[in-house]
């Protein structure tokens, strides 16, 4: 990985799937921090390797590693939210370059879009929002009710989220220095009798 001047990634290679080796440009942004190998590596093992007709919404895109990492291992869809606009065209020309159809960048605001969207339309949500906000806990009550029965949500922040929210449950959890991730998921729902 290239470090600019200030030792940061100007760039990040994504680790499996299709376009495994393929780099995206890390724009200079205050707070964005890719999610570093190790961890990307941890969590699509723990996902699996294969995505093929997931529906996956990276809701705090950044960088984009997530999402394209997803993509790579065959999700069908592919959301990235993020607010900056520079961010957004990055991130949009970077699918095109590696022909990945099913992935779009939109501008916009991840919290609002995640309280007026549509529930159970995903197998997974990531959520990397920036550490100093303190969104992780509000950010991962709004995803519990996007993904479907079975489907999870990934929650990366500076500290782990003590109670699962409402509707998930635990599934695995790691710590990477600073980087605390958990990984959440949905139960099924059994059928009421009458």
């Amino acid at each position: 990985m290239k470090t600019t001047s200030r030792g940061r990634p100007n760039e990040v290679r994504l680790i499996g799937g299709q376009w495994k080796r393929s780099k995206l440009p890390v724009a200079e942004r205050p707070g964005l921090r890719p999610t570093p190998d190790r961890v990307r590596e941890t969590l699509f093992n723990w996902l699996g390797q294969d995505l093929t007709g997931w529906r996956v919404l990276d809701a705090f895109a950044g960088s984009g590693a997530l999402g394209f990492e997803a993509a790579s291992r065959g999700a069908r869809q592919v959301l990235l939210l993020e607010q900056d606009a520079r961010l957004v065209a990055s991130l949009n020309a970077s699918a095109q370059r590696l022909g990945a159809s099913g992935l779009e960048a939109r501008r916009g605001d991840a919290m609002a879009w995640m309280a007026s969207a549509p529930p159970a339309a995903w197998e997974l949500v990531l959520l990397d929002p920036p550490f100093d906000a303190a969104l992780a806990p509000a950010a991962a009550r709004l995803a519990a009710a996007l993904v479907v029965p079975g489907g999870f949500v990934y929650v990366e922040s500076g500290e782990p989220i003590a109670e699962p929210p409402p509707g998930l449950e635990s599934h695995r959890q790691g710590q990477a220095g600073a980087v605390c991730f958990q990984l959440f998921r949905r139960g099924y729902t059994a059928p009421v009798s009458s």
